[in-house]
């Protein structure tokens, strides 16, 4: 009986050992990775298997293209941006907004491909292609100066994570360093850098407006076969959680990730997106209109397939 007992313990030992091991490689796991397999939940789905915009949440005049010559494994259809022609700065299709539920943080998921011509502007900016946008605004808020405004892009072939909250811009005192003076100032740039990452300003009409870009320091969207071919499948997410609010003031604790074919390959988690001029500021629109400034200089193309966004 006493051996009995004794090796019923050793096995208990043995179990719980592995089982700790175990937890140790899930946690190494999660921080090389940035992934935490907690359960998410869809706040929105689009397939674009069929153009009834409206009956699955779209508004703002919906008419994007979908097509069944380009699409991934599994699927019959993609949405379609198409540049009929040179000079051409927005898609056949245009774009849509979608309104879900408000919350601290969501995540974007979508397949994408760019055709075999498909030539950058060449500039650091542009094209725009995914928006997320907050309740601090209206529901058909131009995107570029807002409370808030997320950016979801690929610049030159180089991802891309950005911000603009110009409508937050002190205009009277642009240009001054009002972190620690107050909260009615603006985080992405023309009112000092609330974080360690360094915003910019600039003049449109009677106002400024800003901006804040994070990059990868490689091309991931490449022109040439391979790995990172641009004319292939790749799936992309993105994540973004906001900043706390604490005694009123903003927290640089905020969240924004990227991962390409399941690399992750941007994590900072010490932004700042609002201050305490929003405590009650959440995530609450979704918006998809891309949008090529310098104008396309031939007829191009990029597909979109099963998109998510999550919670």
């Amino acid at each position: 009986m006493r051996q009995r007992i004794n090796d019923l313990l050793i096995t208990g030992r043995v179990k719980l050992a592995a089982c700790l091991f175990l937890l140790a490689l899930f946690q190494l796991f999660a921080l090389f990775t940035g992934k935490v397999y907690a359960e998410e939940k869809v706040l929105f789905e689009e397939n674009f298997e069929d153009t009834n915009w409206a009956s699955r949440g779209w508004y703002d005049g919906p008419q994007m293209e979908i097509t069944s010559q380009e699409h991934i494994p599994g699927s019959g259809h993609s949405c379609v941006w198409h540049w009929k022609k040179a000079k051409d700065v927005g898609v056949a299709g245009r774009g849509g907004r979608v309104l879900f539920k408000p919350v601290e943080e969501v995540t974007l998921s979508f397949y994408i491909q760019h055709s075999a011509d498909w030539t950058w502007t060449g500039v650091n900016w542009h094209p725009h292609e995914f928006h997320f946008l907050t309740n601090a605004d209206s529901a058909f808020v131009g995107p570029a100066f807002t409370h808030l405004t997320f950016y979801v892009e690929v610049v030159n072939g180089r991802p891309r994570l950005g911000i603009q909250d110009g409508a937050n811009v002190d205009q009277a005192r642009v240009g001054q360093n009002l972190v620690g003076v107050t909260e009615k100032r603006a985080v992405a740039g023309g009112n000092g850098d609330t974080d360690r990452y360094k915003g910019g300003y600039y003049k449109n009409g009677a106002v400024y407006w800003n901006g804040k870009d994070w990059d990868t320091d490689s091309v991931y969207f490449s022109d040439e076969p391979g790995e990172y071919y641009k004319g292939d499948w790749h799936q992309v997410k993105a994540h973004f959680k906001l900043n706390s609010i604490v005694n009123g003031k903003g927290i640089n604790d905020g969240v924004l990730q990227y991962w390409y074919d399941g690399r992750l390959l941007m994590d900072y988690r010490d932004v700042v997106f609002r201050t305490g001029q929003h405590p009650e500021m959440k995530i609450n629109q979704f918006l998809m209109v891309p949008y090529f400034g310098p104008g396309v200089p031939h007829e191009q193309s990029i597909w979109i397939d099963d998109l998510k966004i999550l919670y």
